[in-house]
């Protein structure tokens, strides 16, 4: 049941209290107004001066969006929007006209009306700023944010740091002016609505489709010429890159890639490195030869069919610098699950998850596969090894490709082994690493000669501290046994 009695459609708000943007009479900083630009449309947003004063220039913007704004040099007039509550008037069934003024009547008025909702399965166009009435009596605006172009689900894009609105708080809307953003959307959604009218009825190039528009038929003919030099190859392997289509666009089928974009839209990428069918071959030929020459069987798979061997070499292998490490711990790791699988014909190395879901390895050798588990085995191993003592290697100003220096921290572990952790970061973006540091190090017949072994592992051009300013620490150096 609809909130309020009047008619929507019907609906007429005055808004007769609007006042020229001048120094003597401006909006609160960050207020959120109804505008009248010099051009005569209407637009809404919240106002923000600059933070300097340019001489007797008035200068801001009212802040529409995200990266959506109005220069104050283009707005003629604004008027409060913040301090009306329509919830009375609405519920009256008569209602058909508002009047909104602040205090007194200025003398300059301006109707808004075609107020529609999408209750009625009315819904603005995309990227459409519209004047809201809410479903609490008060007013506001957004820019209506469509999520996919198949449908009419989506927010409106409010101005204060970006905060959006939710069609169910709105009981109705209208759309404002045309701007830039709306007028681009409108044009793309022309050209997209033309092209899909082209590609009703595409046309075929016979020399470039002299096999039909069937790419599997292209993609077996590749696969032929593969096998000569690969005589492992199959259509899997050819597939492991993005897949090439056969898809109309501008009102001809193409060869293409076709990408999904966020709104539901479709992107095709076509391929225009040649005019024949067979220079197309050629390059399916090419564009998987890296995948295919990366899936020799008899190098993926040189210690059997079967997981055990691969991961019993991994284990040998941190085993002999991570010598806490052992197979209990690894059991215990509900993420640490490796298999065999035949996916698509083809056999290959797969991650396990504790939900039971599955990824493909993308190794093409068995040294490969054995490395990804040892890294595995490592994070394992340094996670079950308890630290016993942490020492926090003092630093000033440390810049490192553009990031500083947070943390620089070394652990001494419950075995008596070593770990760094390093973290730097900007003021938007960071990130941290850690670091075990050998056995081999400590075998080292000076400290001068331990750091040297061990800035290989940490080093200084890569995380901030050099030898030189390691040297000078003799807290570390007692730290690490020296």
């Amino acid at each position: 049941m609809d909130k309020y009695k009047c008619d929507i459609k019907g609906l007429i708000l005055v808004f007769k209290d609007f006042r020229d943007l001048v120094f003597e009479d401006l909006p609160q900083y960050g207020e959120f107004c109804l505008l009248e630009l010099k051009d005569g449309r209407l637009t809404a947003g919240a106002w923000y001066p600059d933070d300097e004063k340019q001489g007797e220039k008035l200068s801001g913007y009212f802040l529409r969006g995200l990266a959506d704004k109005v220069l104050s040099d283009d707005v003629a007039r604004w008027h409060r929007l913040n301090c009306y509550d329509l919830s009375k008037c609405m519920e009256e069934d008569d209602t058909e006209i508002i009047n909104l003024k602040a205090d007194k009547d200025k003398g300059y008025s301006v109707e808004v009306k075609d107020f529609k909702s999408w209750r009625d399965g009315e819904f603005p166009k995309s990227e459409q700023y519209c004047l809201l009435i809410l479903m609490d009596g008060s007013l506001s605006g957004g820019r209506w944010e469509r999520w996919r172009i198949d449908d009419n689900d989506g927010h409106f894009e409010h101005s204060s740091g970006g905060f959006n609105i939710s069609k169910e708080k709105v009981w109705a809307w209208t759309a404002l002016g045309d701007d830039e953003f709306f007028l681009a959307e409108e044009e793309n959604e022309n050209e997209r609505l033309k092209e899909e009218e082209l590609n009703k009825n595409p046309t075929t190039d016979s020399t470039l489709f002299k096999y039909g528009t069937d790419i599997s038929v292209y993609y077996e003919k590749a696969l032929e010429k593969l096998k000569k030099d690969y005589p492992w190859a199959t259509l899997t392997q050819m597939k492991k890159k993005t897949v090439w289509e056969i898809t109309p666009k501008c009102g001809k089928y193409v060869f293409g890639q076709v990408e999904d974009i966020y709104d539901g839209r479709k992107i095709v990428h076509e391929w225009k490195d040649g005019s024949t069918a067979e220079e197309f071959i050629d390059f399916l030929y090419k564009y998987a030869e890296d995948k295919v020459a990366n899936s020799d069987p008899e190098k993926k798979f040189k210690y059997g069919r079967e997981i055990k061997p691969y991961l019993e070499k991994a284990y040998e292998n941190v085993k002999k610098q991570y010598h806490w490490l052992d197979k209990d711990m690894i059991k215990k790791d509900q993420y640490c699950y490796y298999s065999i699988m035949q996916l698509d014909g083809d056999w290959e190395f797969v991650s396990i998850y504790g939900n039971g879901s599955f990824s493909e390895c993308e190794c093409g050798s068995a040294e490969e596969f054995i490395e990804k588990v040892e890294n595995d085995y490592r994070q394992i191993a340094l996670q079950a090894n308890k630290v016993a003592a942490v020492y926090e290697v003092p630093f000033g100003h440390v810049e490192i490709h553009g990031w500083n220096l947070e943390r620089y921290a070394v652990s001494r572990m419950r075995t008596g082994d070593y770990k760094v952790n390093v973290t730097a970061g900007d003021r938007v973006a960071g990130g941290s690493g850690e670091f075990f540091i050998t056995p081999d190090c400590f075998e080292a017949a000076s400290y001068d000669e331990f750091l040297d072994r061990y800035l290989k592992i940490v080093p200084g051009e890569s995380f901030g501290l050099t030898k030189k300013d390691l040297l000078k620490d003799e807290e570390l150096k007692s730290f690490f046994g020296y």
